[in-house]
């Protein structure tokens, strides 16, 4: 899958294993590349449905965004890039269509 990243801030702190460690801590960066990994091997959005992490579209306040869980109530939070984005007849995501996603932060989407 393509990956674009909201901030070439988020960029450089996701391309750098030292960035990570220094802003999230170990663990959580290694969650971080873990679940980064996931995404890169994944063709689209549908492989990610049965893929450890829990993937699932958010709502609310994130209605359009998908986390990927990493640890404790903290996700990587991200949007399919696809211009348009493929919907289906009911207007959810065609998930097995979304080929492109930007991440958008590390956070507690429960917050």
């Amino acid at each position: 899958m393509d990956i674009d990243f909201a901030t070439t801030k988020l960029e450089r702190q996701f391309n750098s294993r030292k960035e990570l460690v220094k802003v999230h801590g170990p663990e959580r960066a290694k969650a971080i590349m873990k679940r980064m990994a996931q995404l890169v091997a994944a063709d689209n959005m549908e492989h990610l449905r049965s893929a450890p992490g829990r993937c699932h579209a958010l709502r609310g306040n994130y209605a359009g965004m998908f986390t990927l869980d990493l640890d404790g109530p903290y996700r990587l939070l991200f949007r399919p890039s696809n211009d348009p984005v493929p919907l289906l007849d009911d207007g959810s995501v065609n998930w097995s269509m979304v080929t492109s996603v930007t991440v958008i932060e590390v956070g507690d989407p429960h917050e």
